[in-house]
Protein backbone atom coordinates (compact mmCIF):
# COMPACT_ATOMS: atom_id res chain seq x y z
CA UNK A 1 0.00 0.00 0.00
CA UNK A 2 1.05 3.60 -1.04
CA UNK A 3 2.72 5.74 2.19
CA UNK A 4 0.52 8.16 3.88
CA UNK A 5 1.26 11.54 4.18
CA UNK A 6 -0.13 14.43 5.69
CA UNK A 7 -2.23 16.82 3.49
CA UNK A 8 -4.55 19.77 4.44
CA UNK A 9 -5.09 19.84 0.39
CA UNK A 10 -9.13 18.13 0.29
CA UNK A 11 -11.48 20.72 0.75
CA UNK A 12 -13.21 18.53 3.36
CA UNK A 13 -9.33 17.30 4.77
CA UNK A 14 -9.66 19.49 7.96
CA UNK A 15 -10.69 16.84 10.50
CA UNK A 16 -8.23 14.29 8.25
CA UNK A 17 -5.22 13.90 9.70
CA UNK A 18 -3.54 12.06 6.72
CA UNK A 19 -3.84 12.38 3.20
CA UNK A 20 -5.85 10.00 1.05
CA UNK A 21 -3.82 6.62 -0.14
CA UNK A 22 -3.12 6.83 -3.66
CA UNK A 23 -5.10 4.19 -4.58
CA UNK A 24 -8.13 5.35 -3.01
CA UNK A 25 -7.57 8.70 -4.74
CA UNK A 26 -7.15 6.75 -7.93
CA UNK A 27 -10.38 4.54 -7.48
CA UNK A 28 -12.79 7.27 -6.54
CA UNK A 29 -11.60 9.95 -8.96
CA UNK A 30 -14.54 10.15 -11.26
CA UNK A 31 -13.46 13.46 -13.07
CA UNK A 32 -12.27 11.11 -16.03
CA UNK A 33 -15.84 10.82 -16.97
CA UNK A 34 -18.05 13.82 -14.89
CA UNK A 35 -16.17 16.25 -16.51
CA UNK A 36 -19.27 16.43 -19.40
CA UNK A 37 -21.01 18.30 -16.86
CA UNK A 38 -19.07 20.96 -16.72
CA UNK A 39 -21.64 23.20 -18.68
CA UNK A 40 -24.07 22.45 -16.29
CA UNK A 41 -21.82 22.94 -13.45
CA UNK A 42 -20.68 26.10 -14.32
CA UNK A 43 -24.59 27.23 -15.40
CA UNK A 44 -25.76 25.66 -11.76
CA UNK A 45 -23.05 27.64 -9.64
CA UNK A 46 -24.21 30.65 -11.34
CA UNK A 47 -27.23 30.58 -10.86
CA UNK A 48 -26.23 29.93 -7.47
CA UNK A 49 -23.88 32.76 -7.04
CA UNK A 50 -26.61 34.89 -8.49
CA UNK A 51 -29.13 33.61 -5.70
CA UNK A 52 -26.02 34.17 -3.07
CA UNK A 53 -26.07 37.82 -4.08
CA UNK A 54 -29.99 38.21 -3.93
CA UNK A 55 -29.64 37.13 -0.27
CA UNK A 56 -27.25 39.04 0.73
CA UNK A 57 -24.93 36.11 1.84
CA UNK A 58 -22.90 37.43 -0.86
CA UNK A 59 -22.42 41.64 -1.57
CA UNK A 60 -22.93 42.10 -5.25
CA UNK A 61 -19.73 42.72 -6.15
CA UNK A 62 -18.87 39.03 -4.67
CA UNK A 63 -21.07 37.68 -6.91
CA UNK A 64 -20.13 39.61 -10.05
CA UNK A 65 -16.51 38.52 -9.64
CA UNK A 66 -17.56 34.78 -8.95
CA UNK A 67 -19.24 34.77 -12.04
CA UNK A 68 -17.13 36.39 -14.23
CA UNK A 69 -14.27 33.68 -12.53
CA UNK A 70 -17.01 30.79 -13.90
CA UNK A 71 -17.51 31.79 -17.12
CA UNK A 72 -13.29 32.19 -18.08
CA UNK A 73 -13.24 29.59 -16.76
CA UNK A 74 -15.77 27.89 -18.99
CA UNK A 75 -14.14 29.77 -21.99
CA UNK A 76 -11.16 27.89 -21.20
CA UNK A 77 -12.58 24.12 -20.96
CA UNK A 78 -14.17 25.07 -24.36
CA UNK A 79 -11.02 26.17 -25.80
CA UNK A 80 -9.08 23.02 -24.18
CA UNK A 81 -6.74 24.99 -22.17
CA UNK A 82 -8.20 24.06 -18.68
CA UNK A 83 -6.09 21.32 -16.85
CA UNK A 84 -8.49 18.73 -15.35
CA UNK A 85 -6.62 17.35 -11.75
CA UNK A 86 -7.92 13.97 -11.04
CA UNK A 87 -6.68 14.59 -7.05
CA UNK A 88 -9.55 17.05 -6.82
CA UNK A 89 -11.78 14.17 -7.44
CA UNK A 90 -14.41 15.13 -9.82
CA UNK A 91 -15.69 18.21 -12.32
CA UNK A 92 -17.23 19.86 -8.89
CA UNK A 93 -14.30 20.28 -7.38
CA UNK A 94 -11.63 21.27 -10.20
CA UNK A 95 -14.43 24.05 -11.39
CA UNK A 96 -14.26 25.21 -6.99
CA UNK A 97 -10.46 25.44 -6.91
CA UNK A 98 -9.65 26.91 -10.43
CA UNK A 99 -12.33 29.62 -9.34
CA UNK A 100 -10.00 30.28 -5.87
CA UNK A 101 -6.86 30.26 -8.02
CA UNK A 102 -8.43 32.88 -10.39
CA UNK A 103 -10.42 35.10 -8.16
CA UNK A 104 -8.62 34.95 -4.14
CA UNK A 105 -10.63 33.60 -1.06
CA UNK A 106 -14.12 35.42 -2.74
CA UNK A 107 -14.36 31.68 -4.21
CA UNK A 108 -14.23 30.17 -1.39
CA UNK A 109 -18.09 31.73 -0.52
CA UNK A 110 -19.62 29.90 -3.65
CA UNK A 111 -20.20 26.61 -1.81
CA UNK A 112 -22.63 28.45 1.03
CA UNK A 113 -25.87 26.53 1.30
CA UNK A 114 -25.08 23.38 -0.78
CA UNK A 115 -23.33 20.36 -0.87
CA UNK A 116 -22.18 18.33 -3.79
CA UNK A 117 -24.90 16.08 -3.16
CA UNK A 118 -27.45 18.55 -4.42
CA UNK A 119 -24.58 20.14 -6.72
CA UNK A 120 -24.28 16.88 -9.06
CA UNK A 121 -27.95 15.97 -8.49
CA UNK A 122 -28.72 19.31 -10.68
CA UNK A 123 -26.28 18.86 -12.98
CA UNK A 124 -27.49 15.33 -13.84
CA UNK A 125 -30.75 16.74 -14.11
CA UNK A 126 -29.46 19.91 -16.27
CA UNK A 127 -27.68 17.26 -18.51
CA UNK A 128 -30.82 15.04 -18.91
CA UNK A 129 -32.99 17.50 -19.98
CA UNK A 130 -31.02 18.24 -22.80
CA UNK A 131 -29.71 15.08 -23.79
CA UNK A 132 -33.66 14.56 -24.21
CA UNK A 133 -34.40 17.06 -26.30
CA UNK A 134 -31.29 15.53 -28.60
CA UNK A 135 -32.24 11.95 -28.39
CA UNK A 136 -36.60 13.48 -29.02
CA UNK A 137 -35.45 15.51 -32.27
CA UNK A 138 -33.20 11.95 -33.64
CA UNK A 139 -36.36 9.89 -33.11
CA UNK A 140 -38.58 12.41 -34.89
CA UNK A 141 -35.90 12.46 -37.60
CA UNK A 142 -36.08 8.89 -37.93
CA UNK A 143 -39.52 8.54 -37.80
CA UNK A 144 -39.57 11.05 -40.89
CA UNK A 145 -37.80 9.07 -43.17
CA UNK A 146 -39.26 6.32 -41.90
CA UNK A 147 -42.94 7.99 -43.56
CA UNK A 148 -41.07 10.03 -46.43
CA UNK A 149 -40.43 5.75 -47.57
CA UNK A 150 -43.46 4.99 -46.95
CA UNK A 151 -44.91 7.48 -49.11
CA UNK A 152 -42.70 6.87 -51.87
CA UNK A 153 -43.45 3.11 -52.01
CA UNK A 154 -47.31 2.99 -50.89
CA UNK A 155 -48.30 0.57 -53.91
CA UNK A 156 -45.22 -1.76 -53.31
CA UNK A 157 -46.46 -5.45 -52.13
CA UNK A 158 -44.56 -7.68 -49.89
CA UNK A 159 -45.38 -10.58 -47.55
CA UNK A 160 -46.36 -10.00 -43.93
CA UNK A 161 -44.46 -13.06 -41.80
CA UNK A 162 -45.76 -14.44 -38.83
CA UNK A 163 -42.89 -17.24 -37.30
CA UNK A 164 -40.72 -15.54 -40.00
CA UNK A 165 -43.09 -17.83 -42.26
CA UNK A 166 -45.28 -15.88 -45.33
CA UNK A 167 -48.47 -15.35 -44.13
CA UNK A 168 -50.56 -12.58 -45.56
CA UNK A 169 -49.63 -10.10 -48.04
CA UNK A 170 -48.75 -6.42 -46.60
CA UNK A 171 -48.18 -3.15 -48.18
CA UNK A 172 -44.34 -2.23 -47.61
CA UNK A 173 -45.98 1.37 -46.18
CA UNK A 174 -48.13 -0.83 -43.86
CA UNK A 175 -44.59 -2.40 -42.37
CA UNK A 176 -42.40 0.78 -42.10
CA UNK A 177 -45.38 2.29 -40.22
CA UNK A 178 -45.44 -0.27 -37.77
CA UNK A 179 -42.30 0.87 -36.16
CA UNK A 180 -43.46 4.62 -36.39
CA UNK A 181 -45.59 3.54 -34.30
CA UNK A 182 -42.89 2.03 -31.94
CA UNK A 183 -41.05 5.10 -32.23
CA UNK A 184 -44.09 7.50 -31.41
CA UNK A 185 -44.27 5.35 -27.92
CA UNK A 186 -40.71 5.80 -27.54
CA UNK A 187 -41.33 9.96 -28.22
CA UNK A 188 -43.88 9.74 -25.87
CA UNK A 189 -42.40 8.04 -23.22
CA UNK A 190 -39.29 10.79 -23.44
CA UNK A 191 -42.15 13.59 -23.23
CA UNK A 192 -43.37 12.21 -20.29
CA UNK A 193 -40.06 11.79 -18.65
CA UNK A 194 -38.84 15.04 -18.97
CA UNK A 195 -41.80 16.47 -16.61
CA UNK A 196 -40.14 14.37 -13.75
CA UNK A 197 -36.44 15.52 -14.84
CA UNK A 198 -38.21 19.14 -14.50
CA UNK A 199 -37.23 19.25 -10.58
CA UNK A 200 -34.49 21.47 -9.33
CA UNK A 201 -32.69 19.93 -6.55
CA UNK A 202 -30.46 22.84 -5.25
CA UNK A 203 -30.64 23.84 -1.85
CA UNK A 204 -30.95 20.37 -0.64
CA UNK A 205 -27.57 20.59 0.69
CA UNK A 206 -26.15 17.61 1.84
CA UNK A 207 -29.85 15.95 2.67
CA UNK A 208 -31.59 18.23 5.80
CA UNK A 209 -31.65 21.57 3.23
CA UNK A 210 -29.91 24.06 5.10
CA UNK A 211 -30.75 27.20 7.91
CA UNK A 212 -29.29 29.85 6.02
CA UNK A 213 -31.71 32.12 4.15
CA UNK A 214 -31.73 30.99 0.12
CA UNK A 215 -33.79 31.57 -2.29
CA UNK A 216 -34.50 28.13 -4.49
CA UNK A 217 -37.54 29.32 -6.35
CA UNK A 218 -35.17 32.32 -8.21
CA UNK A 219 -32.57 29.56 -8.82
CA UNK A 220 -35.35 27.42 -10.81
CA UNK A 221 -36.53 30.12 -12.53
CA UNK A 222 -32.87 31.42 -13.49
CA UNK A 223 -31.97 27.86 -15.09
CA UNK A 224 -35.58 26.86 -16.66
CA UNK A 225 -37.16 24.06 -13.94
CA UNK A 226 -40.35 24.77 -13.34
CA UNK A 227 -40.70 23.56 -9.78
CA UNK A 228 -38.34 22.57 -6.42
CA UNK A 229 -37.74 19.44 -4.76
CA UNK A 230 -40.57 18.37 -2.12
CA UNK A 231 -37.56 17.09 0.04
CA UNK A 232 -34.58 17.53 0.47
CA UNK A 233 -33.82 13.55 1.50
CA UNK A 234 -35.58 12.69 -2.02
CA UNK A 235 -33.70 15.60 -3.46
CA UNK A 236 -30.15 14.26 -3.39
CA UNK A 237 -30.92 10.34 -3.37
CA UNK A 238 -32.85 10.23 -6.37
CA UNK A 239 -32.19 8.39 -9.27
CA UNK A 240 -35.46 7.38 -10.77
CA UNK A 241 -35.54 9.52 -13.70
CA UNK A 242 -31.70 8.22 -15.10
CA UNK A 243 -33.32 4.42 -14.56
CA UNK A 244 -36.40 5.81 -16.07
CA UNK A 245 -34.65 7.03 -19.07
CA UNK A 246 -32.61 4.07 -19.57
CA UNK A 247 -35.59 1.88 -19.07
CA UNK A 248 -37.08 3.95 -22.08
CA UNK A 249 -33.83 3.97 -24.12
CA UNK A 250 -33.83 0.24 -23.56
CA UNK A 251 -37.37 0.00 -25.13
CA UNK A 252 -36.27 2.33 -27.99
CA UNK A 253 -33.24 0.08 -28.58
CA UNK A 254 -35.55 -2.87 -28.75
CA UNK A 255 -37.48 -1.52 -31.09
CA UNK A 256 -34.41 -0.61 -33.44
CA UNK A 257 -32.77 -3.57 -32.83
CA UNK A 258 -36.34 -5.39 -34.52
CA UNK A 259 -35.71 -2.97 -37.14
CA UNK A 260 -32.30 -3.15 -37.66
CA UNK A 261 -33.22 -7.14 -38.28
CA UNK A 262 -35.69 -7.42 -40.69
CA UNK A 263 -33.14 -4.61 -42.68
CA UNK A 264 -30.38 -7.72 -41.93
CA UNK A 265 -32.96 -10.33 -43.16
CA UNK A 266 -34.20 -8.26 -46.18
CA UNK A 267 -30.34 -7.04 -47.55
CA UNK A 268 -29.55 -11.22 -47.60
CA UNK A 269 -29.65 -13.39 -51.37
CA UNK A 270 -32.56 -15.36 -49.57
CA UNK A 271 -34.84 -12.26 -49.33
CA UNK A 272 -32.97 -9.77 -51.67
CA UNK A 273 -35.68 -7.42 -50.76
CA UNK A 274 -33.23 -3.89 -50.38
CA UNK A 275 -30.47 -2.95 -51.52
CA UNK A 276 -27.97 -1.08 -49.11
CA UNK A 277 -26.29 2.15 -49.97
CA UNK A 278 -22.65 1.16 -50.08
CA UNK A 279 -21.52 4.48 -48.41
CA UNK A 280 -23.08 3.08 -44.73
CA UNK A 281 -21.73 -0.63 -45.75
CA UNK A 282 -18.47 -1.83 -45.64
CA UNK A 283 -16.82 -5.03 -47.28
CA UNK A 284 -14.60 -8.03 -45.70
CA UNK A 285 -10.63 -7.93 -45.01
CA UNK A 286 -10.67 -11.85 -47.30
CA UNK A 287 -13.87 -11.97 -49.94
CA UNK A 288 -13.95 -9.26 -52.62
CA UNK A 289 -17.81 -9.92 -53.03
CA UNK A 290 -18.49 -8.66 -49.79
CA UNK A 291 -21.12 -5.58 -48.57
CA UNK A 292 -22.12 -5.95 -44.68
CA UNK A 293 -25.00 -4.49 -43.26
CA UNK A 294 -22.76 -2.73 -40.54
CA UNK A 295 -24.96 -0.44 -39.29
CA UNK A 296 -27.98 -2.66 -38.38
CA UNK A 297 -25.72 -5.27 -36.65
CA UNK A 298 -23.77 -2.49 -34.79
CA UNK A 299 -26.98 -1.23 -33.28
CA UNK A 300 -28.39 -5.27 -33.04
CA UNK A 301 -25.30 -5.53 -30.84
CA UNK A 302 -25.50 -2.30 -28.96
CA UNK A 303 -28.63 -2.92 -27.20
CA UNK A 304 -27.15 -5.58 -24.64
CA UNK A 305 -25.25 -2.67 -24.13
CA UNK A 306 -28.13 -0.57 -23.02
CA UNK A 307 -30.21 -3.00 -21.73
CA UNK A 308 -26.99 -3.71 -19.49
CA UNK A 309 -27.02 0.06 -18.11
CA UNK A 310 -30.48 0.07 -17.08
CA UNK A 311 -29.46 -3.19 -15.31
CA UNK A 312 -26.53 -2.22 -13.74
CA UNK A 313 -27.92 0.81 -12.02
CA UNK A 314 -30.98 -0.92 -10.97
CA UNK A 315 -28.68 -3.11 -9.05
CA UNK A 316 -26.51 -0.28 -7.51
CA UNK A 317 -29.80 1.10 -6.22
CA UNK A 318 -31.57 -1.19 -4.69
CA UNK A 319 -30.03 -1.69 -1.64
CA UNK A 320 -29.11 1.92 -1.11
CA UNK A 321 -30.68 3.52 2.30
CA UNK A 322 -31.50 7.28 2.37
CA UNK A 323 -29.85 9.57 1.67
CA UNK A 324 -26.67 10.36 -0.23
CA UNK A 325 -24.43 7.19 -0.34
CA UNK A 326 -21.22 7.19 -3.07
CA UNK A 327 -22.22 4.51 -4.55
CA UNK A 328 -24.59 7.11 -6.44
CA UNK A 329 -20.95 7.84 -8.41
CA UNK A 330 -22.17 4.86 -10.83
CA UNK A 331 -25.19 6.59 -12.03
CA UNK A 332 -23.37 8.74 -14.54
CA UNK A 333 -21.14 6.44 -16.58
CA UNK A 334 -24.38 4.18 -17.82
CA UNK A 335 -26.57 7.66 -17.79
CA UNK A 336 -23.25 9.40 -20.06
CA UNK A 337 -22.92 5.57 -22.35
CA UNK A 338 -26.50 5.49 -23.15
CA UNK A 339 -27.08 8.91 -24.46
CA UNK A 340 -23.57 9.34 -26.65
CA UNK A 341 -24.95 5.49 -28.08
CA UNK A 342 -28.38 7.06 -28.88
CA UNK A 343 -26.79 10.19 -30.40
CA UNK A 344 -24.98 8.39 -32.73
CA UNK A 345 -27.30 5.51 -33.99
CA UNK A 346 -30.21 7.71 -34.26
CA UNK A 347 -28.75 10.00 -37.11
CA UNK A 348 -27.23 6.59 -38.59
CA UNK A 349 -30.20 4.85 -38.71
CA UNK A 350 -31.96 7.93 -39.85
CA UNK A 351 -29.85 8.38 -42.80
CA UNK A 352 -30.01 4.78 -43.54
CA UNK A 353 -33.56 4.25 -43.76
CA UNK A 354 -33.52 7.29 -46.24
CA UNK A 355 -31.19 5.17 -48.56
CA UNK A 356 -32.63 2.71 -48.75
CA UNK A 357 -33.73 1.13 -51.95
CA UNK A 358 -36.60 -1.60 -52.22
CA UNK A 359 -36.69 -4.07 -54.87
CA UNK A 360 -40.09 -4.17 -55.69
CA UNK A 361 -39.81 -7.25 -58.64
CA UNK A 362 -38.83 -8.95 -55.77
CA UNK A 363 -41.45 -8.35 -52.52
CA UNK A 364 -44.08 -9.44 -55.11
CA UNK A 365 -42.69 -12.53 -55.89
CA UNK A 366 -42.14 -13.18 -52.15
CA UNK A 367 -45.28 -12.42 -51.34
CA UNK A 368 -47.27 -14.32 -54.74
CA UNK A 369 -46.99 -17.43 -52.58
CA UNK A 370 -49.02 -19.76 -53.69
CA UNK A 371 -51.21 -20.15 -50.63
CA UNK A 372 -51.25 -16.55 -48.94
CA UNK A 373 -54.72 -15.60 -50.13
CA UNK A 374 -56.03 -18.48 -47.96
CA UNK A 375 -57.38 -16.85 -45.10
CA UNK A 376 -59.28 -14.29 -47.92
CA UNK A 377 -60.72 -17.26 -48.97
CA UNK A 378 -61.85 -18.60 -45.82
CA UNK A 379 -63.23 -15.26 -45.28
CA UNK A 380 -65.80 -15.34 -48.22
CA UNK A 381 -67.14 -18.71 -47.11
CA UNK A 382 -67.80 -16.21 -43.92
CA UNK A 383 -69.65 -14.10 -45.76
CA UNK A 384 -71.89 -16.90 -47.22
CA UNK A 385 -72.59 -17.53 -43.80
CA UNK A 386 -70.60 -20.14 -42.83
CA UNK A 387 -69.22 -20.57 -39.26
CA UNK A 388 -65.15 -19.40 -39.30
CA UNK A 389 -64.00 -22.79 -38.21
CA UNK A 390 -66.04 -24.81 -40.61
CA UNK A 391 -64.84 -22.43 -43.40
CA UNK A 392 -61.28 -22.80 -41.94
CA UNK A 393 -61.26 -26.40 -41.98
CA UNK A 394 -62.57 -26.63 -45.67
CA UNK A 395 -60.06 -24.23 -47.08
CA UNK A 396 -57.24 -26.41 -44.85
CA UNK A 397 -58.60 -29.49 -46.92
CA UNK A 398 -58.46 -27.50 -50.19
CA UNK A 399 -54.60 -26.14 -49.40
CA UNK A 400 -53.89 -29.76 -48.78
CA UNK A 401 -55.01 -31.17 -52.15
CA UNK A 402 -52.93 -28.06 -53.67
CA UNK A 403 -50.04 -28.99 -51.59
CA UNK A 404 -50.01 -32.94 -52.69
CA UNK A 405 -50.71 -31.90 -56.14
CA UNK A 406 -48.36 -29.42 -56.60
CA UNK A 407 -50.51 -27.04 -57.38
CA UNK A 408 -51.38 -22.87 -55.65
CA UNK A 409 -54.63 -21.79 -54.95
CA UNK A 410 -54.27 -20.06 -57.81
CA UNK A 411 -53.91 -22.91 -60.73
CA UNK A 412 -57.58 -23.97 -59.42
CA UNK A 413 -60.41 -23.22 -62.00
CA UNK A 414 -63.05 -21.67 -60.65
CA UNK A 415 -65.11 -25.03 -61.36
CA UNK A 416 -62.85 -26.39 -59.13
CA UNK A 417 -62.38 -24.55 -56.17
CA UNK A 418 -66.04 -24.93 -55.59
CA UNK A 419 -66.58 -27.96 -55.87
CA UNK A 420 -63.60 -28.75 -53.44
CA UNK A 421 -65.25 -26.01 -51.37
CA UNK A 422 -68.69 -25.86 -51.03
CA UNK A 423 -70.20 -22.69 -50.62
CA UNK A 424 -67.54 -20.64 -52.56
CA UNK A 425 -69.44 -18.02 -54.67
CA UNK A 426 -68.79 -17.61 -58.55
CA UNK A 427 -66.10 -15.30 -58.98
CA UNK A 428 -64.17 -15.96 -56.38
CA UNK A 429 -60.61 -16.32 -58.28
CA UNK A 430 -60.87 -12.18 -57.95
CA UNK A 431 -61.03 -12.15 -54.30
CA UNK A 432 -57.71 -13.93 -54.33
CA UNK A 433 -54.83 -12.17 -55.91
CA UNK A 434 -52.67 -10.22 -53.95
CA UNK A 435 -54.60 -6.54 -55.13
CA UNK A 436 -57.91 -7.85 -53.34
CA UNK A 437 -56.25 -9.74 -50.26
CA UNK A 438 -54.43 -6.17 -49.08
CA UNK A 439 -57.39 -3.86 -50.60
CA UNK A 440 -59.77 -6.17 -48.25
CA UNK A 441 -58.27 -5.34 -45.14
CA UNK A 442 -59.90 -2.30 -44.15
CA UNK A 443 -60.37 -2.47 -40.47
CA UNK A 444 -58.89 0.37 -38.53
CA UNK A 445 -55.10 0.55 -38.87
CA UNK A 446 -55.39 -2.52 -41.32
CA UNK A 447 -53.28 -3.06 -44.60
CA UNK A 448 -55.61 -1.39 -47.05
CA UNK A 449 -54.58 1.04 -49.14
CA UNK A 450 -56.87 3.99 -47.77
CA UNK A 451 -55.68 2.85 -44.65
CA UNK A 452 -51.91 2.93 -45.13
CA UNK A 453 -52.40 6.67 -47.04
CA UNK A 454 -54.54 7.90 -44.14
CA UNK A 455 -51.72 6.70 -41.43
CA UNK A 456 -48.70 8.37 -43.67
CA UNK A 457 -50.66 11.47 -44.21
CA UNK A 458 -51.65 11.64 -40.26
CA UNK A 459 -47.72 10.58 -39.10
CA UNK A 460 -46.47 13.50 -41.53
CA UNK A 461 -48.99 15.77 -40.22
CA UNK A 462 -48.06 15.04 -36.37
CA UNK A 463 -44.05 15.29 -37.52
CA UNK A 464 -44.23 18.39 -39.10
CA UNK A 465 -46.01 20.47 -36.39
Amino acid sequence: MAEKKKSGAKPWGGRFTQATDDLLESFSASVHFDYRLYPYDIAGSIAHAKMLGKVSLLSQGEAKLIIKGLQEIETEIKADRFEWDPKLEDVHMNIERALVKKIGKVGEKLHTARSRNDQVALDTRLYLKDALKIIHGGIKELRLSLVRQGLAGQDLIMPGYTHLQRAQPVLLAHHLMAYNEMLKRDMSRLEDLSVRVDVMPLGSAALAGTGLPIDMKFVAKELGFSRVVANSLDGVSDRDYIIEFLAGAAMLMMHLSRFSEDIILWATSEFGFVDLPDELCTGSSIMPQKKNPDIPELVRGKTGRVYGNLMGLLTVMKGLPLSYNRDLQEDKEPLFDTVETLSQILPLMSRLVSRLAFKSENMRAAADDPYITATDLADQLVKQGIPFRQAHAQVGQLVRHCLENNMALTDLDESELIRLCPGVKPGIKKELTLEASVKARVSTGGTAPQQVKAALEKALEELDS
